[in-house]
């Protein structure tokens, strides 16, 4: 398997190829034309004189200053040294191979003036496993992505640090390792590199493609918790949700409706007597369709946002080679990719809550339908025994955090620059906002399904749902009934493990198809 690169096809699902699973890059030949083609216009421009923002001028507020010819290369040496300024922990290396790749992607357009060997390095690189030493903080999002992909250069250049067969070395050591010798920057080179929203971009990646995984789980989540509560199914009929068509919620019912098929432990206004307590169930159940559905409509949209960005020129200025001319602008800001990251964790923050509120239920005995008080196992006494009562807590703490995480950073700006670069994006924020309200996420849904597999036991596991079977299968190959108080931390994060792999998604998947 490999991943073909030329500058506007790249997809989601190929970042994650790249970034998690190691697939070999390769670069269209016409995409290393043209990315010359590029460079030639730029030198072109230079041989008439032209006045290059960042190529024969200062940065920023600088950009008064002349540079002259002889100087031009240090000045982009420069530029990638004093902007690799990041501190803190280093960036996870799938992160890293992200972001290598979506910066070789955007540089194979042909409009940042670059010579074709430099996206070529960076791909050689993540082909192999060379990473660069990238701290996580130090980015507001304009001029792009700055310091993080100053440190990816530095290890062009033979500075720096990388990681190479595990191992902690000199960006000339790991260069070398993978049969390179430093490069040296040329006019614009700097610039080209470490102008764009790729940090943002691919950590957002990678949590996009993640929530899409949690979506499903919860779905999953959701049906057994229906049929452990003896829920009614009617709320998820598909005529309801024709007769308000937003995809997400027609997509949710179908997916519940097809995981409990078969099922015996749902009631039908049509079958059941509705007199027999109450005909409906409350709205984190009944209303789920239409806020899990909010959330893959979100969800959607920000995988639109993310791919137009990918395949997009992001550096300042851009090179045009028809007409051989740069143009200055801003395609470097990270607004688009801040708000859609925002957005992101405000759709995996509703997800949460609203499977926090399905265990409360469920934990409710006056609202469980019979199950006893906070799903105290069988030979157990409640007020002797608390069951389930404290994995509340836990979600409780972690959905109660998430939506302080889901203020949006892109509603902010500090002004940098000396207040020439006087509006910026905050976006590399609000990708690890929404890293972490994902991870809190994970672990509510996880609380969610351990309730929802106790509450299944209680009722005795009488005709299960094909595809809540699998689920309730799936969750007690790996842990227990609870029939006498223990701790439930390991059980949790046994859970979540198997909720981050995907195992519930996939069954999801398997139903849906």
């Amino acid at each position: 398997m490999q991943v073909t690169i030329d500058g506007a096809h790249l997809s989601l699902d190929e970042v994650i190829l790249v970034a998690r699973e190691k697939v070999t890059v390769v670069v269209e030949k016409e995409a290393i034309a043209r990315t010359a083609r590029g460079r030639n216009a730029l030198e072109r421009s230079l041989a008439e004189r032209a006045v290059v923002y960042g190529v024969n001028t200062g940065f920023g507020a600088l950009s008064n200053v002349g540079i002259p010819t002889e100087e031009m290369n240090q000045l982009q040496s420069n530029l990638i040294r004093s902007h690799a300024a990041g501190v803190g922990p280093p960036m996870d290396p799938d992160d890293v191979r992200a972001m290598m790749l979506l910066r070789a992607n955007t540089l194979l357009k042909g409009y940042s003036g670059i010579r074709p060997e430099i996206p070529l390095l960076i791909v050689s690189l993540l082909n192999k496993q060379v990473h660069p030493y990238v701290p996580k903080k130090g980015s507001v999002g304009a001029s792009g992505d700055l310091s993080p992909l100053s440190h990816m250069a530095l290890v062009l250049m033979g500075e720096g640090k990388a990681q190479a067969k595990g191992r902690w070395l000199s960006g000339k050591a790991a260069l070398e390792e993978a049969g390179h010798r430093p490069i040296s920057l040329e006019a614009k080179e700097g610039l080209a590199l470490n102008n764009g929203t790729q940090q943002m971009l691919g950590i957002g990646c990678l949590a996009l493609h993640d929530a899409y995984s949690l979506t499903l789980t919860a779905e999953a989540a959701l049906a057994l918790s229906l049929e452990a509560i003896n829920g009614w199914v009617d709320a998820f009929d598909q005529k309801i949700h024709d007769a308000r068509p937003h995809q997400g919620q027609k997509t949710v019912a179908a997916h519940v409706r097809t995981l409990i098929e078969g099922s015996h432990m749902v009631r039908s206004i049509r079958i059941d007597n509705p007199r027999d307590g109450r005909p409906q169930d409350p709205y984190s159940f009944r209303c789920a369709p239409q806020v899990l559905g909010a959330v893959l409509d979100a969800l959607d949209y920000v995988k639109r946002v993310f791919e137009i960005e990918m395949n997009s020129a992001t550096d300042n200025p851009l090179m045009f080679p028809k007409e051989a001319i740069p143009i200055s602008g801003g395609n470097f800001h990270g607004q688009p990719i801040a708000m859609a990251l925002d957005f992101l964790g405000l759709g995996v923050s509703n997800l949460a809550n609203l499977s926090e509120r399905r265990t409360a239920a469920l934990l409710d005995h006056s609202l469980s339908n019979g199950l006893p008080p906070f799903l105290v196992g069988r030979g157990s006494k409640p007020g002797l025994s608390s069951g389930f009562m404290a994995l509340q807590y836990t979600a409780t703490a972690l959905v109660a955090e998430s939506k302080v995480l889901t203020h949006p950073a892109s509603s902010d700006s500090i002004p940098t620059s000396g207040n020439f670069e006087d509006f910026v994006s905050m976006g590399p924020g609000a990708a690890f906002k929404a890293r972490s309200i994902l991870e809190n996420a994970e672990y509510v849904v996880s609380v969610e399904l351990l309730c929802a597999a106790q509450g299944i036991d209680l009722r005795k596991k009488r005709g299960l749902g094909k595809g809540t079977g699998q689920v309730y299968r799936l969750i007690r190959r790996n842990v227990s009934e609870l029939t006498q108080d223990r701790s439930l931390h390991q059980d949790v994060e046994t859970v979540r493990q198997m909720v981050n792999k995907g195992q519930f998604a996939r069954i999801v998947r398997a139903h849906a198809s």
